[in-house]
């Protein structure tokens, strides 16, 4: 809960003077800020954060009526969702209130003003505001919903949102991304997400079977077929029957042999080596390669019939190195997995080994961050991992300057805003969430055109 006067922030929204001094002295326990009109009043949100707001609907130049008050309440639910905002109405004035409610606003009021109840839905707001703002910061940072998947970066969560919505579905997805983003980890996210789940997930490297073994391992053989087949073997897709089978590396697979897969994407039969006859498999089939397949088939490489079978779903899976926030993330999960594994109590990192490890590029990604943080674990004989634990360089301290950051992030917003507005100045305001003004201080604070 608030308790420091200066935290308890109410802003009331209201043009008569002597209401204003009325409830100023009237809720002398919060840190009350007082404006008059729309303007302000959004100027206020935005300097203060307040995490209540006290507002009539009747506004200037609007005072008789409630548009000004309405286009108040939407500019701060914009700018500042999870203010309250508890709207003033007239004693008769039912429909408006209920308007502002669904506009977003929290709660209202109706006038005269009884302060004792106007006491207990300021203070009840404060209550939601204080629960919201403890639920927010009690929710891990390990926000994908995946199983297996670590990441609170915006793109891999997006990514989470896709595989989520074709895990049910029989369509066949291939995985694109560099050695060691976790592919075989999202497939088998497909895989626990699907009706198959219950059956089998089979994997097998394309480019780890040798070329001459490779069809064998993948449509089984019959007894005989070769020097050593001393009995019938069923293969990696006859195994997967009914549940999912993953081709990892797919663009190393042989061109002959692609032409025997296609066979089996389209009719869902397989023959084994040796044999004659035709077998039916029901299986989901998840491709992944860190190859340009796009580029291999039209080089031919690749067969482009293929290519198009395989690639009826495509999800890109981004380099860590591109992932924000994800660096600190993966590493302190795997510190306390290594940790747990080899039974020792490291607490965590020094301040010079987090600047390494965000300052690294991984070009061996999750897979070469895994074999580093083991090797630390291993290595470390103190209570926090050094750079050299890792077999990382030291580097010089990041420059983390929120005030640069949030500078930068508002110049971008506003460039896209009116780039998508064609330069239209209300209109980018009306999207930024602010007023025309702010935004013409904003554009000259920015050198923006």
């Amino acid at each position: 809960m608030t308790t420091d006067k200066q935290d308890k922030i109410l802003l009331i929204v209201e043009d008569d003077p002597g209401l204003q001094s009325q409830l100023k002295w009237h809720f002398d326990d919060y840190n009350v800020i007082i404006a008059g009109d729309r303007e302000s009043a959004i100027a206020a949100i935005r300097q203060y954060e307040p995490a209540v707001i006290l507002q009539d609907l009747g506004l200037p130049p609007d005072e008789e009526g409630v548009e000004e008050g309405f286009k108040t309440v939407q500019e701060t639910i914009a700018i500042a969702p999870m203010s309250k905002i508890i709207v003033v109405t007239g004693n008769h004035d039912y429909e408006n209130a209920v308007r502002a409610v669904a506009l977003g606003a929290y709660d209202f009021y109706q006038k005269p003003i009884n302060t004792e109840t106007l006491d207990l839905i300021v203070q009840r707001a404060y209550n939601i505001f204080d629960l919201e703002l403890q639920n927010l910061k009690l929710q891990p940072l390990e926000q994908s919903p995946l199983d297996g998947v670590i990441a609170s970066d915006p793109q891999m969560l997006r990514i989470c949102g896709t595989i989520e919505k074709v895990s049910p579905t029989n369509v066949t997805c291939t995985l694109l991304g560099e050695s060691g983003t976790g592919k075989e980890v999202f497939a088998r996210a497909i895989h626990n997400l699907s009706p198959r789940s219950k059956h089998n997930f089979v994997a097998i490297n394309c480019a780890a079977v040798p070329e001459n073994l490779i069809e064998s391992e993948l449509f089984g053989y019959e007894k005989g077929a070769f020097t050593g087949a001393g009995k019938r073997t069923i293969g990696k897709v006859e195994y997967a029957n009914e549940g999912t089978l993953f081709l990892d590396e797919i663009g190393d697979m042989p061109l002959p042999l692609q032409a025997k897969l296609l066979r089996f994407l389209q009719e869902r039969v397989i023959e084994r080596v040796g044999g004659r006859e035709e077998i039916p498999v029901d299986v989901r089939v998840v491709c992944a390669t860190n190859k340009n397949l796009e580029q291999m088939s039209s080089e031919g490489s690749f067969r482009e019939d293929l290519y198009y079978r395989i690639c009826e779903m495509v999800i890109n899976i981004p380099p860590l190195r591109e992932r924000e926030g994800d660096k600190i993330l993966l590493a302190n999960h795997l510190l306390n997995k290594f940790s747990e594994a080899e039974k020792k109590s490291i607490k965590g990192y020094t301040s010079e080994a987090t600047q390494a490890i965000e300052s690294y590029n991984w070009p061996g990604n999750i897979r070469e961050m895994e074999n580093k943080i083991k090797r630390s674990v291993i290595m470390c004989e103190t209570k926090h991992i050094t750079p050299a634990d890792l077999d990382l360089e030291s580097t010089e301290p990041l420059s983390i300057n929120l005030r640069q950051v949030r500078q930068n992030a508002e110049k971008s917003a506003i460039s896209k805003a009116l780039l998508i507005t064609g330069g239209n100045n209300s209109a980018a305001a009306k999207l930024l969430g602010i007023t025309r003004p702010t935004l013409y201080d904003l554009i000259k604070k920015y050198g923006l055109q």
